[in-house]
């Protein structure tokens, strides 16, 4: 899977919240300022060249939706941090942010209850 840019990471992050729009309503979801219609409809075909999202047909325009899901991205990106910054270790990216972040073991504990959680 490719890597995204911030900017095309922004516009992924509206279409999965929304499920589907058209570029006008992706628009609508940025902060001010907001970018020019051309540019997100630029990004937004560069996602599509990337496979990220696909759009059908709606009168004269079109309506675009998500082909990754979030936690398919999410996954790939974690898993590209831990291995670029972390040498491929969990343990490491744990303790750098437990160390960096001040997390205490209570929040730990709750992280890691939340996790056996999921598993079950």
């Amino acid at each position: 899977m490719k890597q995204l840019t911030k900017a095309e990471e922004d516009i992924m992050q509206i279409l999965w919240s929304l499920g589907e729009g058209n570029v006008a309503s992706i628009i609508d979801e940025l902060p001010e300022p907001k970018p020019a219609y051309n540019t997100v409809s630029t990004i937004v075909r560069i996602l599509e060249s990337k496979e990220f999202v696909d759009y059908r047909k709606e009168g004269r325009g079109h309506v675009y939706f998500p082909k990754v899901k979030k936690e398919s991205y999410s996954n790939q990106s974690i898993n590209k941090l831990v291995d670029g910054y972390f040498q491929g270790s969990f343990k490491s990216m744990v303790s750098f942010f437990m160390k960096k972040n001040d997390i205490n073991i209570q929040e730990l504990e709750t992280i890691l209850k939340e996790i056996n959680k999921d598993e079950n």
